[in-house]
């Protein structure tokens, strides 16, 4: 079992906070179910595309009739054509968060966005935005291209361009917007982990890769013939490509590429199933730096067990 933070906080009598962490297709909705049955508790998604209406096939959302009965948070609040920010949703699941606990519950975080998982229980500060200097940024992007814009960003905050992908527009939007804004450098790195919030255990789900691998493919094969296509063509009449952040959506921005003529439909279903074992390999290696995390093998029969103890022993030293 992992060491607890020595920066977490303490001395907290209420339900703690599970979060169900690790990499794509390893398992953590179904243990996230099993947990939130075990110890009482409502599942809060950490999902940044499953907040979408809509979104339901190609972001492996659990079906209503699937959920156990357990109450779940944080699923279909947005429309596809509304840019996410991290800044919202951290408002959103932290409201949640208190609102389980004050009914007495445990929340069950699960998802596999790691950076909104962080910002909900550690401690994560956003800087302003401004819509019209985020506009006009967005615009000299477009005009000037990529490559221009991290050369600008280099040289008013050269550590921030360090650390950012040339090739990534938005975040060099971002930062550039924030060193305009605050006339200070931009944070390109995350904050040391130290929860924000008392009584958080995270429980990781541990698979090789080789499974890893094997069970991504075909959980794309499965996407394809649950109809992930005609999602998606559905999607696309309804505003799909004008969603900033629905439309790069692994699977949907490539059946996207298919529908517009750039590639073939097993090109697609290719190239998503590539895309996300890398997503996997990037979520697997930013939850295993995190010494605070316990964590049970996925074909572990004890794991449901495991997790629970560890829960229920943060919670005891917390008191």
């Amino acid at each position: 079992m992992s060491r607890t933070s020595p920066a977490a906080p303490t001395s907290y009598a209420g339900p703690p906070v599970v979060a169900v962490v690790g990499p794509t297709a390893a398992g953590k909705t179904a243990l996230s179910l099993d947990l939130a049955e075990a110890l009482d508790g409502e599942v809060v998604n950490t999902d940044a595309f499953q907040l979408y209406r809509g979104m339901d096939i190609g972001t492996a959302k659990v079906p209503l009739a699937e959920r156990r009965g357990i109450a779940h948070h944080l699923l279909d609040v947005l429309d596809i054509e509304r840019t996410a920010t991290v800044a919202e949703f951290q408002q959103w699941a932290r409201t949640a968060i208190a609102e389980i606990r004050a009914r007495g519950r445990v929340p069950v975080l699960v998802g596999g966005s790691a950076l909104y998982t962080r910002a909900v229980v550690d401690e994560f500060t956003f800087p302003g935005t401004d819509p019209e200097l985020r506009a006009r940024l967005t615009a000299q992007l477009e005009a000037e291209g990529v490559a221009a814009m991290h050369a600008r960003l280099a040289e008013v905050d050269p550590a921030a361009a360090a650390h950012i992908e040339p090739a990534n527009g938005r975040r060099i939007v971002r930062a550039l917007e924030v060193v305009e804004l605050t006339g200070e450098p931009f944070r390109a790195t995350l904050p040391p982990p130290r929860y924000a919030l008392p009584g958080v255990v995270q429980v990781g789900v541990r698979i090789d890769r080789p499974t890893l691998d094997q069970r991504i493919e075909r959980r794309v094969a499965q996407m394809w013939e649950a109809g992930f296509v005609a999602e998606v063509e559905t999607l696309a009449a309804h505003g799909l490509r004008d969603g900033l952040t629905a439309s790069r959506a692994l699977g949907y921005q490539q059946i996207l590429a298919h529908l517009d003529g750039r590639c073939s439909e097993d090109e697609a279903r290719e190239q998503t199933v590539h895309g996300t074992r890398r997503f996997a390999r990037r979520q697997e290696s930013w939850f295993t730096k995190d010494d605070r995390v316990t964590w049970v093998a996925h074909d572990d029969p004890e794991r449901v067990r495991t997790a629970v103890t560890a829960v229920r022993t943060a919670a005891a030293r917390a008191h």
